[in-house]
């Protein structure tokens, strides 16, 4: 079985890698400290169990588990034992250890996730490696100790406002502590435009244009004159 570790504590990292070794079936593929670094690696490669913690820093287990749309098999591993029974509410969750974690009972952990009939995840292909938390048309925000999942197409309109970009879709809007500069990152560029120092615009999204702005659902979005050139350029104009 193609396996992976996350959690933030080196230690405990260290641990679970020398229990593997005493597992022949176990192929121990990688190790993260966090759950973001982690999502970009399960997008790119066959995973079928993970040893996760449920306590890490900007957000838990469970929290994780919840951004999977087909998530492997899972051992949670920690040193709090109350959640046990909200971790079998999960069907992907094959046993819960509770730290230190033994030999012995880790070997019992790994016979049920075998028994429980492991399933590769297929492969996904990835085009773009523009950010750990981006892949395909899911853009994944950090909302009060959260990952939550947006569809990119669906955003019309990023707005920067101070240490803070606001991001709005067709369902709902977000406040995120980041910049306009990492997220223009993370946007493809056949759809989005920065079209002034504090916005960036879904070109698809424009409803009318007029003088140096744009009508985008009820949002009157100032266009810079450096960037007037550019909007113009991917306009179907007649």
């Amino acid at each position: 079985m193609n396996c992976i570790i996350i959690d933030d504590e080196d230690m405990a990292r260290t641990i679970i890698t020398q229990l593997c070794t005493h597992i022949p079936s176990l192929n121990l593929l990688e190790e993260f400290p966090n759950a973001m670094q982690a999502i970009k690696y399960l997008n790119q490669n066959e995973v079928d169990l993970i040893f996760l913690d449920i306590h890490m820093p900007d957000f838990t287990g469970f929290d994780f588990i919840q951004t999977l749309k087909n998530p492997p098999k899972i051992i949670l591993t920690t040193s709090d034992p109350k959640f046990a029974i909200e971790a079998f509410e999960y069907e992907c969750i094959v046993d819960y250890l509770v730290k230190p974690l033994l030999l012995p009972r880790f070997e019992k952990a790994i016979q049920k996730a075998e028994a429980s009939g492991v399933k590769r995840k297929p492969t996904k292909k990835v085009t773009s490696e523009k950010t750990e938390s981006s892949s395909g048309n899911d853009l994944y925000v950090n909302i009060d100790r959260r990952l939550i999942k947006i569809d990119i197409p669906s955003i019309y309109l990023v707005e920067a406002k101070g240490d803070y970009i606001q991001v709005k879709t067709e369902d709902k809007n977000y406040t995120v502590h980041s910049t306009l500069k990492k997220i223009a990152d993370k946007l493809p560029n056949d759809l989005f435009l920065k079209v002034h120092r504090s916005y960036i615009i879904n070109v698809q999204k424009i409803i009318d244009i007029e003088d140096n702005s744009v009508l985008i659902k009820k949002d009157v979005i100032p266009v810079s004159r450096s960037n007037r050139p550019e909007l113009m350029k991917r306009l179907n104009l007649l």
